[in-house]
């Protein structure tokens, strides 16, 4: 039996108070409606307490619901009106602005985000596999491995005022070779250095 005909036998069985028929309108509907939400909000909290109203609205109108040609488009409508509410409820409270603005932001800016900063520690690499021997030294076992200055003097044998020395040396150096790059070099050399 095609989805037309199943549709039509399940609206049928609705509009005589049968609620097996809600149920397996319910079973047919959510995951797609689910899908729908999640898409136009961005977000997933909330979105099974909406599709319950939807059904809720189906049922209190199931008398009135006598066309399958129409009722997608009436089921998706009212979702769609739902969801519409509840983004203003949501866009009137900051803390789920910021949540929604998180969500929104496009996968392509992340990935391109996330190329300009692999290019970055490239670049950093680079510029540290010039330096000399002992800061490139001091600066690995400093940034990479995680010593402190005090492990790193001890290790070295040098003095804790010379690790200090050079590691602030390697961040000059990096800060001019890489001051075209402006504030997201100076973001990489606090947060990841």
């Amino acid at each position: 039996m095609d989805i037309n005909s199943r549709l039509e036998k399940m609206l049928t069985a609705l509009s005589n108070d049968d609620q097996d028929a809600l149920e397996a309108l319910f079973k047919y509907y959510y995951p797609r409606l689910c899908h729908f939400s999640k898409s136009f909000l961005k977000l997933d909290e909330g979105i099974d307490d909406i599709l319950q109203e939807v059904f809720l609205k189906i049922w209190i109108n199931r008398k009135k619901i006598n066309n399958t040609q129409t009722f997608n488009a009436y089921i998706y409508t009212i979702t769609r009106n739902l969801l519409l509410n509840e983004l203003r409820n949501r866009l009137n409270d900051r803390k789920a602005k910021d949540a929604l603005f998180e969500k929104s932001v496009a996968e392509e800016f992340l990935l391109f985000k996330q190329i300009e900063f692999d290019e970055l520690t490239e670049k950093v690499n680079q510029i540290v596999s010039h330096l000399p021997e002992k800061q490139k030294e001091i600066f690995t076992l400093s940034r990479t491995k995680g010593l402190s200055h005090k492990e790193i003097s001890q290790e070295l044998h040098i003095a804790e005022k010379t690790v200090e020395y050079h590691i602030h040396q390697v961040i000059e150096i990096l800060k001019k070779q890489l001051k075209g790059m402006g504030l997201y070099i100076m973001l990489y050399i606090c947060l990841v250095l």
